[in-house]
């Protein structure tokens, strides 16, 4: 199998209808549920540019109400053929699913057709336990799709992650593609925080485990070559006394994640200087590229 035509990276026609058939139509990770404990608590976020938010509803009003409808608009004076009916926010779908709220803003699938074989594969894991601790935000300019080619393969650690490549078993890295996601898997060794399992879900959100804990990302396109990372992080213990740890393995984390930028910005350009023609994928190191492309394919049929 080749790699998709560098088009795909680089066209904004391409980006807007991957934002109506892909971002519009699956379920979108938002982050911990547990951010809207409180009554009047909400999220707001962007989904590829759609400005969605979701509240944990309270009595009282703003100027559109809790279910969505407008309530008022001041210093409008009086017109006969407007309606505030007419003007109320569009409703989104919502989903708790193990701790973790996800929305959909016209989902062309059930929630748990979306999950795959994720849920199987957190079986025994105490996902839900963990506390939210820190919110982290990255923006970087390449597509989302180049990032994603990155994050479901093992082909580029030795070149771009040297200590994470001393950190595992690199000749027993394995891909495998499944329903709704890819696993990738090493052998640990001594001293790394990662416990040797990452995860993607398609069509754009991640799950890492670590001793004590776990993070999530969702990976957000701004336009057609950026793109912004939201990452969460969960821990088993929150207390004072682990405070010191926690901040380093968020770092640890971190550092990982900002060594694929440089190489996603240089793909990002030798995409748009029309010199690259698409190559063949490792069948190896790459079998989570060929599902995620084929996910893409089937998606704009």
């Amino acid at each position: 199998m080749r790699n998709l035509d560098p088009v795909n990276y680089v066209s904004a026609d391409i980006h807007a209808a991957d934002v109506q058939r892909i971002f519009s139509a699956t379920w979108q990770l938002i982050g911990p549920a547990s951010r809207l404990t409180e009554r009047g608590d909400y999220i707001a976020v962007e989904i590829a540019g759609q400005k969605v938010f979701v509240m944990h509803t309270k009595a009282g009003q703003w100027v559109w109400g809790e279910d969505g409808s407008l309530l008022n608009v001041p210093f409008w004076g009086d017109d006969a053929e407007f309606e505030l009916s007419d003007w109320a926010l569009d409703r989104i779908e919502w989903k708790v699913w193990r701790g973790l709220l996800f929305v959909a803003i016209t989902p062309d699938a059930p929630f748990d057709a979306q999950l795959g074989d994720i849920k199987t594969e957190l079986e025994g894991e105490p996902i839900e336990d963990y506390i939210w601790d820190h919110e982290e935000r990255l923006v970087f300019d390449a597509n989302w799709k180049i990032y994603t080619d990155n994050f479901v393969e093992g082909y580029h650690i030795p070149g771009i992650h040297p200590e994470f490549h001393r950190a595992i078993e690199f000749d027993a890295f394995e891909t495998v593609a499944l329903d709704g996601m890819v696993r990738m898997t090493a052998p640990p060794r001594e001293g790394l925080f990662y416990r040797g399992k990452w995860m993607w879900m398609w069509p754009n959100w991640t799950l890492s485990l670590f001793s004590g804990g776990m993070n999530t990302s969702r990976i957000n396109p701004i336009d057609h070559q950026r793109t912004e990372l939201i990452y969460n992080f969960y821990f088993a213990d929150t207390s004072e006394a682990t405070a010191a740890a926690r901040a380093r393995t968020i770092e640890a984390n971190l550092q990982v994640i900002r060594e694929d930028f440089e190489v996603c910005l240089e793909t990002q350009k030798n995409y748009a200087s029309g010199g690259y023609r698409a190559g063949p994928l490792s069948p190896r190191h790459e079998q989570g590229v060929a599902y995620f492309q084929d996910r893409l394919r089937a998606a704009r049929i």
